[in-house]
């Protein structure tokens, strides 16, 4: 059967999703007719679509005749009998399942056979809302994501009973609007939604839990993953309600416990702290639709800020590897005489090499100044003895992630280094308590996770156990803002704040694929273009090192018990197998032809 031929494109719905869905058609030269259920809301729709268009003018990206012409297309009806002409419609009205089903019964009777009936619910069965129609087959899911005119990737929602031209000529029109289309299956959160909600559920319970301030968890996930927006600052942007309704409607289908609203969620809801459109959510703001935060009782107060509580001027560093080479130029660049410690002369020497090298790059690149070299490669003094350690302020650990060499590491220190001195790990998964209690000073051992490469990444998760003394904690945060870095603050449990909600969103990612709801390709694309992520869960999982992840996963699981948490079967073969990732030219993907 050959590809059918849309010349008019019905749009049910005219708030900011449906009139974004209109603008696209008719930027991409279709007649839209555009339906409201009444004056008023025909007004806001045609309000929305000229705020929109206004916009992209203003930005340069339309020209005012473009404008007038793709306004031109679209007509607007209160009527749905005006769209007994239309090829293919979209609903995009309210997420609510009766109302859905009653524009498709009622659209079934007014459009020709051949009409393709399309619903953009971003969680409700497209199944259900089918059996509406006396031929369900021709209903499919076109989900668009917001702002529609921008966001460039759309997800084709096929039920058992599309009809398989319905899905492939769906795809094609989404194909023409200039958009990255990803067939998936029926069911609620489809790809993006899936992987986004159960993240975001998660950053809620941690926060609700206060295990982290809604600044640190936000910080975070934008310092340590590269992330556009915070999970809570993105939770205000999408609305509370609506993401209570996407995780109740998840959860009711799928019984996935991880999907289970927080219940901080729903107070909010009830309270009316809705997000950026009420101007109150997770943050407040200067007004209902307002993006500007403004203090209020939970902003940490400016007199509040960590001071040096102990003197630091002299830094230790043991470890030669990348992590640690990075650690060492941190400091000395930031004015510290560093003494860093490795196994060999050779290693000590490669890390001098490595440092000059990458301040060699920073200089070709206008990023330092040539005068500046001499004065930090002379703060440098390495040694192959732990001895050397005795005066220094504070020591970093940044060796093998195994327990067995850091317990015997912090033994030593604890015999060699002064009285007073901070001991700190950079452990990204061990318990910091571990080595702490293995010390006669574990009121002085703290966790100082940094990010890999730590000259480029900002982010440092400090992490205080049990035992750790409030005046080092706040010291180790101070100090971070000395070496140019952002201090997190949270506990000592496994993950901290940004693996323990990354890695999760992986898994829940790997378990996808392993049942066949959707290629990695696909999911990668959702992620990238549906979400605004730097890279895609399989993209990073095999940089990671399938391995490496899996490790993390089962500490995770581990320590929280929690059976979502669990590391998916497909990856632990893959680990089995020796697939690790890129660094095996193999991992979700083959790189041994690239």
């Amino acid at each position: 059967m050959s590809e059918r031929t849309f010349s008019t494109i019905g749009v049910v719905g005219l708030g900011t999703m449906g009139a974004g869905i209109a603008e696209v058609f008719a930027r991409n030269g279709f007649n839209v007719v555009g339906v409201e259920q009444n004056d008023e809301a025909v007004e806001r729709g045609r309000a929305h679509l000229q705020h929109s268009t206004d916009r992209a003018v203003k930005r340069g990206k339309l020209s005012t005749d473009d404008q007038d012409a793709l306004l031109g297309r679209i007509s607007f009806a209160t009527d749905p009998t005006a769209l007994k002409d239309a090829d293919f419609v979209v609903e995009a009205v309210v997420e609510s399942l009766d109302v859905k089903k009653s524009i498709v019964s009622t659209l079934d009777d007014i459009v020709s056979p051949d009409a393709i009936l399309a619903t953009n619910t971003s969680s409700l069965s497209v199944t259900e809302i089918s059996t509406a129609s006396k031929h369900p087959g021709r209903v499919v899911g076109v989900h668009f994501f917001n702002p529609a005119p921008v966001q460039a990737f759309v997800e084709v929602v096929r039920t058992v009973v599309t009809e398989p031209e319905v899905l492939d000529d769906a795809r094609a029109l989404v194909e023409k609007l200039g958009k990255s289309p990803v067939v998936c299956g029926d069911r609620a959160g489809f790809i993006a939604n899936t992987l986004l909600f159960g993240y975001l559920n998660h950053a809620v319970a941690m926060f609700e839990g206060h295990y982290a301030t809604r600044e640190d968890i936000d910080a975070a996930m934008r310092l340590g993953c590269g992330y556009p927006m915070g999970p809570l600052a993105l939770l205000d942007l999408i609305g509370l309600d609506t993401a209570y309704e996407i995780l109740d409607t998840m959860y009711r289908q799928g019984r996935d416990r991880l999907h289970a609203p927080a219940p901080i969620l729903k107070q909010m809801v009830t309270a009316g702290m809705l997000g950026r459109k009420t101007g109150r959510g997770f943050y407040t703001y200067e007004g209902p639709d307002s993006p500007v935060v403004v203090d209020d009782a939970l902003t940490p107060s400016a007199d509040a800020a960590p001071g040096l509580r102990r003197d630091i001027a002299t830094v230790g560093v043991v470890g030669t590897g990348t992590m640690a080479t990075g650690i060492v130029e941190v400091f000395a660049k930031a004015g510290y005489a560093v003494t860093f410690v490795g196994r060999s002369q050779a290693k000590v020497d490669a890390v001098t090499a490595t440092v000059t090298k990458s301040l060699d790059k920073a200089i070709q690149r206008g990023k330092l100044e040539e005068s500046e070299k001499p004065a930090i490669l002379a703060r440098l003094t390495g040694t192959t003895r732990l001895d050397d350690l005795a005066s220094v302020d504070l020591v970093v650990e940044a060796i093998a992630e195994e327990i067995g060499p850091k317990t015997a590491l912090f033994e030593n220190l604890d015999e060699i280094c002064k009285v007073g001195a901070i001991l700190a790990t950079t452990t990204s998964s061990l318990p910091v308590i571990s080595l702490a209690k293995v010390t006669k000073r574990p009121q002085d051992v703290v966790g100082m996770h940094f990010f890999n490469p730590a000259p480029v990444m900002r982010l440092v998760e400090v992490v205080s156990t049990v035992s750790t003394s409030e005046d080092v904690a706040e010291t180790v945060r101070a100090l971070c803002t000395r070496i140019g870095k952002h201090a997190v603050s949270c506990g000592d449990r496994a993950g901290f704040i940004v693996n323990a909600l990354l890695f999760p969103y992986l898994n829940d990612a790997v378990k996808m694929l392993q049942a066949h709801y959707a290629t990695a390709d696909d999911i990668d694309t959702a992620m990238k273009l549906g979400c605004a992520l730097p890279m895609g869960p399989f993209e990073l999982l095999d940089v990671v090192g399938n391995d490496v992840s899996l490790a993390i996963e089962r500490e995770l699981y581990n320590e929280f018990r929690e059976p979502g948490f669990a590391p998916a079967p497909l990856l632990e073969h893959l680990v089995t197998a020796g697939y690790l990732g890129r660094k095996t030219g193999r991992g979700f993907r083959d790189y041994s032809a690239r």
